[in-house]
C-alpha cells in the first residue's frame, strides 16, 4: 500500500527583505599626480610640508636679518650696558666692587682649612697677615683669602648664613611645625644679630680712634663665622638629643666647645685689626690715628675680649635657640 504524495517536500520560500538599506560603497582615494621634486622621495606629503624656499624657518627666517630687529637688538644691548654702569656707580658709593670680589676669591682647600681652622683654632700659628710687597719695597695690600688662610673672606659667612636658615627651617619641619614665615622669621633675625653687632663694632673703633680702609668688610667677614659653630651645635645637639634642640649636657658641652673656639678665633685675628703693632706706620691698608699708648691699647684689648666673648656668647646663645 503506498502512499501519495510522501516523498515530496513543501516549496521553500525565501524571506524578501521588507525595507531596502543603502550601503555607501568605498572607493580608494585617486592616485597622487606627480609633481617635480628634489632631495626626497615622491611623497605629497613631505613636498606638502616643505618651505618654497631654501630658508628651514620658512618666512620666518629672514627675522634676523630684518633692519627692525637688528635696531631692537642694539638698543636692548645698548640698555643693559647703561643699566650696568648705573648699578656699578651707585654700588660703589657705599661698597667698592673691586674690593669686595677680594673677599670671594677663594678655592677648596682654603674653603676647607678655613672651616678647619674656626673649630680648632688652638694651636694655628701664625695669625698674621700676608701682604704684597711693592715695586718700591714698601707693604703693599694684603693677599686674598686664596693665598692667605688668615685672610677673612665673605663666601664662607654668606654660605653659612643661608646653611642656618634652611637648618632651621628644616629641623621644624621634621617637628611638624614648618610655616612659610619661617624663612623670613630666622632670615631676620640673623641679618639682625649681623646688623647690631657690625654697628657696636663700628662704634667701638671710632671710640677708640682705630681707622682702616678695609675695615668694614673685614668686620662683616669675621661677624659671619659665628654661623659655622652654630650649625656645628644645632645639628649635633639634634642628632643626639633625639629632636629636642640644644639643650641638655650634649648640647650644651658642643655650644661651650663651639663658643670657645669662635671667642678664641675672633681674638687672634682681629687683634691684627684692633690692636695694629706697628703703631706710627702709615705705610699699607692698616693706619691708626696718632693717639696711641698704653692706655689706649689697654682699652682695646679690653673691648676685644667684650667682643670675642660676650657679645659672642649672647648672640650664639640667640642663633642656637629652636
Amino acid at each position: 500500500m503506498q502512499r501519495s504524495g510522501y516523498g515530496q517536500s513543501p516549496p521553500l520560500h525565501h524571506p524578501v527583505p521588507q525595507h531596502v538599506s543603502t550601503v555607501p560603497q568605498l572607493r580608494s582615494p585617486p592616485p597622487p599626480t606627480s609633481q617635480p621634486h628634489s632631495g626626497y622621495d615622491g611623497s605629497p606629503y613631505q613636498q606638502q610640508g616643505r618651505a618654497p624656499s631654501g630658508n628651514m624657518f620658512g618666512q620666518y627666517g629672514n627675522f634676523i636679518n630684518d633692519p627692525a630687529a637688528q635696531l631692537a637688538s642694539q638698543f636692548g644691548q645698548t640698555a643693559f650696558k647703561q643699566g650696568q654702569e648705573y648699578l656699578e656707580q651707585n654700588v660703589n658709593r657705599f661698597v667698592s666692587v673691586s674690593a669686595l670680589k677680594h673677599y670671594f676669591n677663594v678655592t677648596n682647600s682654603y674653603v676647607i682649612n678655613k672651616l678647619y681652622l674656626v673649630l680648632f683654632p688652638w694651636r694655628h700659628k701664625p695669625w698674621s697677615r700676608k701682604q704684597t710687597v711693592g715695586p718700591g719695597g714698601q707693604e703693599g695690600w694684603y693677599l686674598p683669602p686664596r693665598d692667605d688662610i688668615n685672610s677673612p673672606d665673605m663666601y664662607i659667612p654668606v654660605m653659612s648664613l643661608v646653611t642656618y636658615i634652611f637648618l632651621q627651617t628644616l629641623i621644624a619641619g621634621l617637628r611638624g611645625k614648618f610655616q612659610p614665615e619661617l624663612f623670613g622669621y630666622i632670615a631676620t633675625t640673623a641679618l639682625v644679630v649681623v646688623i647690631v653687632e657690625i654697628l657696636g663694632l663700628k662704634l667701638g673703633c671710632y671710640l677708640l680712634s682705630i681707622s682702616n680702609e678695609s675695615q668694614l668688610l673685614d668686620l662683616v667677614a669675621y661677624s659671619g663665622y659665628k654661623f659655622v659653630g652654630v650649625i656645628v651645635t644645632i645639628s649635633i645637639a639634634e642628632i643626639v638629643n633625639g629632636g629636642k634642640g640644644t639643650g641638655g649636657v650634649i648640647g650644651w658641652t658642643v655650644f661651650g666647645y663651639t663658643f670657645f673656639a669662635n671667642a678664641l678665633f675672633l681674638m687672634r685675628s682681629l687683634k691684627y685689626v684692633l690692636l695694629p703693632e706697628n703703631n706710627n706706620n702709615a705705610q699699607g691698608p692698616m693706619q691708626t690715628m696718632p693717639t696711641e699708648g698704653r692706655a689706649k691699647r689697654s682699652q682695646r684689648l679690653q673691648f676685644l675680649f667684650f667682643y670675642a666673648y660676650i657679645v659672642q656668647l649672647f648672640f650664639m646663645w640667640i642663633l642656637s635657640r629652636p
